[in-house]
């Protein structure tokens, strides 16, 4: 299921990071996972909007603030394909949420709206037109998962259970109570994958920590690699730094890379396919 044409509600669809230097952060990406890039917007648009391919499918985009406005924090996002952008983000808003951009069309893309939950993790609701999500998925050089970090799970757990429906089932993570996000009904993911076909996401709890340089709540992104060690080495040689070195976690061998302009992600080395029965 590498290979995708559309999502159902509720199923996280896209990555896209904004840069303040977008055409360097594509270089970045293309250089490490092998990506190819285009420039979509119209010649008369006021931002860059890159979207990086891998055999030619769509599978992450790279660009500017909306308007060309340069990103306060350059940041990878998440986006959740939804039915209504008008009415998640409505909804968001009653669950206790924010609504920090209302609805927009994305050319014939989509709609999109930009929100957050109600520790302030920010997330995008996209309501697909002519932008069918990521084409290639869980798979080496392609984005496989997206884990919300908050230091208030139950909250996290009632709030996107309202929203998208999604239940939380609990497991052990090194030591900590993470949890899986689950979607029932829904069957992604790559055979010999470490998590349940219906996981659509990932929560890991962080402590609560007033101290200034503390993290605030986030959605990161993760990749899958062949060789993670390799591929943070490739990273720090092209001018990145390797927040965790490459480790031994329950789901797998994990690094987290901050890229050139300090957007962060992981790395995640691929599981290997099962056998056929």
């Amino acid at each position: 299921m590498s290979e995708r044409d559309g999502y159902r509600a509720g199923v996280p669809c896209w990555v896209a990071a904004v840069h303040p230097d977008p055409e360097a952060g594509v270089a970045f990406y293309t250089a490490l996972f092998g990506w190819e890039a285009a420039d979509i917007m119209p010649p008369e648009g006021a931002g860059r909007y890159f979207v990086c391919t891998l055999r030619g499918r769509a599978v992450a985009a790279v660009g500017s603030g909306r308007g060309g406005e340069a990103p306060r924090v350059p940041a990878w996002g998440t986006y959740i394909w939804v039915d209504s952008a008008e009415e998640t983000a409505a909804r968001a808003a009653d669950a206790g949420g924010s609504v920090l951009t209302e609805p927009f069309d994305l050319l014939d893309a989509g709609r999109l709206a930009v929100l957050a939950d109600p520790a302030g993790a920010v997330f995008c609701a996209f309501q697909p037109g002519r932008h069918r999500g990521a084409q290639v998925v869980n798979e080496p050089g392609a984005w496989a998962m997206s884990t919300l970090h908050t230091a208030d799970p139950e909250t996290a757990a009632a709030f996107y259970g309202r929203l998208f429906g999604w239940q939380a089932d609990a497991m052990d993570f090194g030591g900590m109570t993470a949890t899986m996000w689950r979607l029932p009904g829904y069957q992604g993911g790559e055979p010999g994958q470490p998590v349940p076909a219906d996981v659509v996401g990932v929560l890991l709890p962080e402590a609560p920590d007033q101290s200034r340089d503390a993290s605030p709540p986030s959605w990161s992104v993760d990749f899958w690699v062949h060789d993670p060690e390799a591929t943070a080495a490739t990273a720090a040689a092209l001018g990145a730094t390797v927040l965790v070195p490459p480790l031994d976690t329950p789901v797998g061998r994990t690094g987290v890379i901050a890229d050139p302009q300090g957007a962060s992600f992981s790395i995640s080395e691929a599981p290997t396919p099962s056998a056929p029965a």
